[in-house]
């Protein structure tokens, strides 16, 4: 029979003794030392940090970090803004039909007014057939006799006293007299610098970049918009179209463009390749030769990468540091790429047509059809949108180049190139369908948002105006604008 220990139990299993846990029994139990006496400095100061407790909690819970549902752990400020969008107030403009169904941007400028100087947001639109106008936002206070004045009216939701007597934040819109030039070719894309708003005043803007499509006997050019001095909508003379001039002119199909932060440089997409541009030398140089036409190109963050989308599909991440190389590549045989005129046309397949990477410095993935935009985030720097003509849109991480890691689903397309819209806390993204529905989704979870039809045309062109976001506090505009062939619309949110 095993000696009993005080303290220890003797397990005969494992033949040894297990100390026993908690007080042995008979044992003296140690007294608790009585709490300290707090002086009332020491009072306050704890009284002090509770509420400072409590002030952190409350910011926390309705400040946007976590809160707990029965979904699970949630963010509430994301989870405010998917509220609002999916109930929106839009209204369309009269006076702008099919001059905002290829390009549009938002503008933050300086004004010459008899005051002095005046800061304005005024929007840039450009039509396919070839119009460049600008618009100036909610201030219109000129003589009603000079330029177009264009007044909202609502057109979602109709429901009968739904916000009756509502009035969209912008207001009216007025294309000042001379503010309209009728460009060589269709408008096929108006880029300003990517920077987030967050991070770059717009009154540092100096240029934007327009480029045209080009015509069957010439091919597309690219222009800029100078904004480096104020624009001056109260003289006669028309100044808007001195304020353009032509960088360099290609002999092919100029379908896209983008812009670098600072301005100086810019990567265009043609029906050949991609081509670096040197804005204040005109001077270009090819970075990818391609027998597929490139309709959207898109700089990343680090401005080393250019992401290319394809006719054909393809989407390249193309280091620029690099010296340039070819990409040849064909669709699969049962596969019909789609022209943004509407008209298929099948491939010939060739052995020497398959898929050639001519340089290891292109990485590339593939979506089912033409890819039509891309767009880039800027929070989460590796990560961009993309759509094809399909209707398919998803999000990508170019470091993998693989599966996408987000699908959105439920758009509607089958030939026609249309813009992606991501607005600025880069929360939602939206885009117009052939089936005339604008739907949104939240980026993170796919989830979609908003689906509703109101105009009778394709949503082709959006533009987030220039905030920190839908949340955010500041003298602009909140909201986002829609262009269409039937005109300018807007959406806000209550």
């Amino acid at each position: 029979m095993p000696k009993e220990l005080p303290g220890f139990y003797y397990d005969a299993e494992k033949n040894r003794y297990f100390p026993i846990k908690g007080p042995i029994p008979g044992s003296s139990k140690k007294r608790k030392s009585p709490p300290p006496i707090l002086s009332n400095k020491e009072k306050d100061k704890g009284k002090f940090m509770k509420s400072r407790s409590n002030r952190l909690l409350h910011v926390r819970e309705l400040c946007g970090k976590v809160i707990v549902s029965g979904k699970g752990k949630l963010n509430f400020q994301m989870e405010f803004l998917k509220k609002q969008a999916s109930c929106p107030l839009i209204s369309k403009y009269d006076g702008t039909q099919r001059v905002v169904d290829s390009a549009l941007e938002n503008l933050t400028v300086d004004i010459n007014v008899p005051e002095g100087l005046s800061e304005t947001d005024i929007l840039l639109t450009g039509g396919m057939n070839g119009s460049l106008c600008i618009f100036e936002v909610g201030k219109v206070e000129k003589e009603l006799n000079q330029g177009v004045k264009c007044l909202p009216d609502r057109v979602w939701p109709l429901k009968v006293g739904y916000r009756e007597g509502y009035c969209d934040s912008p207001g009216q819109v007025w294309r000042p007299p001379g503010a309209f030039v009728h460009m060589p070719s269709n408008i096929s894309c108006i880029k300003t610098s990517q920077k987030h708003p967050a991070f770059v005043r717009e009154t540092s803007l100096k240029h934007v970049l327009i480029t045209t499509l080009g015509a069957e006997s010439s091919g597309g050019t690219v222009y800029i918009l100078n904004l480096s001095e104020p624009l001056d909508f109260s003289s006669s003379i028309p100044t808007f179209r001195r304020r353009i001039s032509e960088i360099t002119s290609f002999e092919h199909t100029v379908w896209t463009a983008d812009c670098s932060q600072d301005q100086k440089r810019a990567v265009v997409g043609t029906n050949r390749g991609a081509a670096m541009l040197d804005i204040e030398t005109g001077v270009k140089s090819w970075v990818c030769r391609s027998k597929s036409d490139i309709f959207s190109i898109q700089f990343d963050n680090s401005e080393n990468v250019v992401l290319c989308g394809l006719r054909n599909g393809t989407v390249l991440a193309i280091d620029i540091r690099q010296k340039p190389g070819d990409f040849s590549g064909r669709l699969p045989q049962n596969r019909i790429p789609c022209h943004p005129d509407g008209h298929s046309s099948r491939v010939k397949s060739s052995a020497r047509d398959s898929f050639q990477i001519k340089r290891k410095m292109y990485d590339t993935i593939s979506m089912p059809s033409s890819v039509c935009c891309l767009a880039s985030l800027k929070l989460y720097d590796q990560c961009f949108l993309a759509s094809s003509m399909d209707g398919s849109i998803k999000l990508y991480d170019h470091r993998l180049m693989r599966g996408a890691i987000q699908s959105y689903e439920g758009n509607q397309n089958s030939h026609s190139r249309i813009q992606l819209g991501v607005d600025p806390s880069e929360t939602i993204v939206m885009s117009g369908g052939e089936d005339y529905h604008l739907r949104l989704w939240s980026i993170k979870s796919g989830e979609l948002l908003f689906e509703d039809k109101f105009m009778d045309t394709i949503p082709s062109v959006v533009c987030w105006t220039k905030t920190e976001g839908l949340l955010g506090v500041g003298k602009h505009i909140q909201g986002a604008w829609l262009g269409s062939e039937e005109g300018l619309f807007f959406m806000d949110w209550p």
